[in-house]
């Protein structure tokens, strides 16, 4: 079996369905995957770019990209890098309305049970502890 790894074109492609043609072809990579037949890879940094360009370019609010994500990154055929971190960071995007990158360096600094240096108030909804 192939592993690929994911960019993230392959994934807008396929949640925005634009445009038709790569959506397409996009559909037909994730059912590959969902089938069995190829892994797919993805990467902390290409969900951190869906994210952005659902919500800058297409509009979608947090909670409609955090639902989108979570269930597709969770699909059969995918590896999520890091993905409970990755998983628990859109919930909480949506949840706290912050960032993902925030959310996700939350999860990070949890896990490892260290601390955030920032000047972003946005960590003090995510309880964790900040400088």
């Amino acid at each position: 079996m192939s592993n690929y790894w994911v960019d993230a074109n392959i994934l807008l492609r396929f949640i925005t369905n634009d445009p038709l043609a790569l959506a397409e072809r996009a559909a037909k990579f994730l059912q590959k995957a969902e089938q069995g037949e190829i892994t797919l890879k993805v990467s902390s940094i290409v969900v951190a770019e869906v994210v952005w360009v659902l919500i800058s370019f297409y509009g979608y609010s947090r909670q409609q990209v955090a639902d989108v994500l979570i269930g597709l990154l969770t699909s059969e055929g995918i590896i999520l890098e890091s993905s409970e971190q990755v998983i628990t960071a859109l919930d909480s995007m949506a949840t706290a309305n912050v960032d993902f990158v925030d959310a996700y360096l939350a999860e990070v600094a949890r896990k490892e049970n260290e601390f955030i240096a920032s000047f972003d108030r946005d960590f003090k909804r995510l309880d964790i502890p900040y400088i």
